[in-house]
């Protein structure tokens, strides 16, 4: 079976062995107990009751592993998705009693997953690939800080009227003199506890264990007597099954669009990353589909907007997860929490989740990926700064849109801009190499007076033909060469309009003196050189299967030029005659 047919071939159901039955069992119970904790964590920070990010680590994550293709991926939801989810539903419904806001949240992760669905039937799996690495490091940056910030009335005891991050930041520092001291002892404990605990005792799961102690500090001493607020009753059982509110889509739909995004680009790349080398590959159309369903099946199911996260796919890989039977067991894990464990997350502190999400989102703010960046790319470096800023300054959900139009700018200035190089042959060999700048690293490279050669890469058309010929033709003044020879092997494509600007370049440089000639086209670049006036114009006399065979017939003919013809046979003055067809091997092939 193929597309988006429910069980494929490679699906881990019809490849299971039964020999990994024990390490998915472990591995599922290995990561609940990190994920367990983190969602209903990140259901806070999108604003909804701890109970919500169970019932995310529940249906959601079942839907996927039965229909997903990536075996690794944890879905449930994540820091990146419970900051949009929470800006939205800020948006839409800031003053909604909780029945109403989990309505609303029903009908986002909806709307998610119709929008999923649908990218996945228009086979819009290429959009994983749409938003460079170094813009998403901006974005994911920007959302960490965020999310630090939105959490720390949480961690300090106080209430703040949320706005904006500025506005927010403001309102904490007023906040500072009413702060709980009880409150902020019991946070600081807990991030100390986390961020210390995987350093001296890796195998233990300090979500958890951070959890775990918080709900014994708080029943143990009576936390709330003292001021730190608690999570409250939580409802015991199974997830409700809920009704979106079709009037809330027309409000909905821009931000469910960019949420739907940002699930399929983190679930793709967390499944692509902790892929094994015998396993498939996660296939981006068939992650639509999954997606979609998963999303539809949570929303109807009580559910959060979810996708695959990278941290909790780690620890499922790492805990020697085989197939998905692993988040079978993560989810019945969920199961269970919500049918046994209900009264005693209800003395769960609110500081204890608060401080879950600041050491883990903490995470995704990467100065040494902005700095890696810079030292590779300054101009990436300025694309990454931008994405964060957008986050920051305008808010996440108009960050995604700035992630895209930078990404979309990013790319038409790459496809607008291409290089062009001067090459010089290798002494001694037939490798011709780039001579960059002014002072080349190769200064005993091999050039020949009065001839250029110059390489041009990527695809030429209507809106860079004008900027890369310009860039030649600046060379070409300076050099002032009787020949130019244009190295075409990395031009992947030709379109009309370039082709109609380098048959005018080729007439202008005729009348000048100068003689253009072509070399590498591949076959289809040389199909459309042939059928047009710039074929005609260089005939077979100026077109070549390589710069090698260009430079010996300049060489051949600056010998002709040096050593005039003397009274012998003809056959023996004749400088060598190039072939009758000098690519045609290439246009066929």
């Amino acid at each position: 079976m193929t597309g988006l047919a429910l069980l494929p071939r490679d699906h881990w159901i019809l490849c299971y062995r039964p020999s990994w039955w024990r390490v998915d069992l472990v591995a599922g119970l290995t990561t609940a107990a990190v994920v367990l904790p983190k969602a209903m964590a990140y259901a806070t920070v999108a604003g909804l009751p701890v109970e919500v990010g169970l019932y995310t680590a529940l249906v959601p994550m079942v839907v996927y592993a039965l229909l997903g293709s990536s075996r690794p991926l944890s879905v449930s939801t994540t820091t990146t998705l419970a900051i949009l989810v929470g800006a939205e539903l800020n948006r839409v419904t800031p003053e909604a009693a909780p029945g109403e806001l989990l309505v609303a949240s029903a009908t986002l992760a909806l709307l998610v997953g119709a929008m999923l669905l649908l990218a996945a039937l228009l086979r819009l799996g290429f959009v994983a690939d749409f938003i460079s690495e170094s813009v998403l490091v901006g974005f994911k940056s920007g959302i960490g800080l965020v999310i630090v910030v939105d959490q720390l009335p949480k961690l300090l005891g106080v209430p703040i009227d949320k706005a904006d991050f500025f506005r927010d930041v403001a309102s904490v520092l007023g906040q500072l003199p009413r702060t709980s001291l009880p409150t902020l002892a019991l946070a600081l404990l807990l991030i100390g506890l986390l961020i210390g605990l995987p350093r001296v005792a890796p195998d233990l799961p300090a979500p958890l264990v951070a959890i775990a102690l918080a709900i014994g500090v708080s029943a143990l001493f009576g936390l709330e007597r003292l001021g730190v607020d608690t999570v409250g009753p939580v409802p015991e059982g199974l997830p409700p099954f809920t009704l979106p509110q079709l009037a809330l889509v027309g409000q909905m739909w821009p931000a469910a669009a960019g949420i739907a995004l940002m699930s399929f680009i983190e679930s793709i790349a967390a499944g692509r990353a902790f892929a094994g080398r015998k396993e498939p590959q996660p296939q981006p159309n068939r992650e639509l589909f999954a997606l979609g369903l998963a999303n539809i099946g949570g929303a109807l199911l009580g559910g959060m907007a979810a996708g695959g996260g990278t941290t909790q796919t780690a620890v499922n890989r790492q805990a020697g997860a085989r197939s998905q039977l692993a988040e079978l067991v993560t989810a019945a894990a969920a199961m269970g929490t919500l049918l046994l464990l209900a009264p005693l997350i209800a003395r769960l502190p609110l500081a204890a989740l608060g401080a879950v999400v600041v050491v883990y989102s903490a995470e995704l703010i990467a100065p040494a990926d902005f700095l890696a960046i810079r030292r590779v790319r300054v101009t990436e470096f300025h694309w990454a700064l931008i994405a964060f800023a957008g986050v920051v300054l305008l808010g996440t959900l108009r960050g995604i849109l700035v992630a895209v139009v930078v990404s979309l700018l990013a790319l038409a200035q790459q496809e607008m801009n291409p290089r062009v190089y001067v090459l010089a042959r290798k002494r001694g060999t037939d490798v011709f190499r780039p001579r960059l700048g002014h002072h080349p690293a190769h200064p005993d490279d091999q050039t020949w007076p009065g001839l250029l050669l110059l390489r041009a890469e990527g695809r030429l058309f209507f809106a860079n033909a004008q900027a890369v010929w310009g860039q030649m033709e600046a060379l070409i003044e300076r050099a002032e060469p009787r020949v130019v020879v244009i190295d075409c092997s990395a031009v992947i494509d030709i379109e009309y309009s370039a082709l109609r600007l380098l048959t005018e370049a080729e007439r202008k440089q005729r009348d000048l003196g100068v003689s253009l000639w072509l070399t590498g086209l591949n076959p289809g670049c040389l199909r459309v050189v042939r059928h047009s006036e710039l074929g005609s114009a260089l005939g077979t006399e100026r077109l070549f299967f390589n710069v090698e065979g260009a430079v010996e017939r300049y060489e051949a003919r600056q010998d002709q030029q040096r050593w005039p013809p003397s009274p012998e046979p003809a056959a023996a003055q004749a400088p060598p005659s190039p072939p009758e067809h000098p690519q045609e091997g290439s246009g066929d092939r």
